[in-house]
């Protein structure tokens, strides 16, 4: 399978699963034990970021150009040999975005693109995916901002898939995979929008 429709992708989320790509384009789907979610309530920014974040350094926008965060998150990185987002999971995801489910958070500094985020939201859910960064503190500022958005929007659950050291910065923990599922059909049932305009109250 070298693509996937929006409507497996949406299916996939609302039952747990994710796609991934491997490095012949052929994607599969995931669902971890445990889970990795980020609890949006208890989120601080790190002392460091604060005087970043004060100065408002980098121009933040909201779905500007959510396939350029893409192509962003899916260029190499250090230690990495890969990347899991192919050209079949870019258009995918781009299509969802057309559809008003899948998200950008970006930084932008002197006009040019320089760190950001995507997900997915469906209802209140934030299924994050991917951040990226060409400048320091880029993609820090990006999910900082984000979660403003998902707290003034009052969603419930911000899942991060898999634990690793990017996810520990922000607070990420590790559940099992029976706790999230119920976490997650909890949070479905709730309506919530996914309403970049909210950071204009900020």
């Amino acid at each position: 399978m070298l693509e996937i429709s929006t409507d497996d992708i949406l299916n996939g989320y609302i039952n747990g699963i994710f796609p991934m790509a491997e490095s012949d384009g052929s994607i599969y789907w995931y669902s971890p034990n445990p889970r990795a979610i980020i609890p949006i309530d208890t989120y601080k920014p790190s002392k460091s970021l604060r005087p970043i974040l004060n100065r408002k350094y980098f121009d933040i926008r909201v779905n500007t150009n959510f396939e350029g965060v893409m192509r962003g998150c899916s260029g190499p990185r250090v230690g990495e040999p890969g990347t899991w987002i192919s050209e079949g999971i870019i258009a995918s995801y781009v299509a969802l975005h057309r559809l008003g489910y899948a998200h950008s958070v970006e930084s932008w500094r002197d006009g040019r693109l320089v760190g950001g985020l995507y997900g997915v939201s469906i209802n209140g859910v934030f299924f994050g995916e991917s951040m990226f960064t060409i400048e320091s503190n880029a993609s820090k500022v990006a999910f900082h901002y984000l979660i403003q958005i998902l707290k003034l929007n009052r969603f419930s659950l911000l899942d991060t898939q898999f634990i690793n050291d990017n996810v520990l910065r922000y607070g990420a923990i590790e559940i099992p995979r029976e706790e999230y599922l119920e976490l997650l059909q909890n949070a479905l049932k709730v309506k919530r929008n996914f309403d970049g305009r909210v950071l204009a109250t900020l």
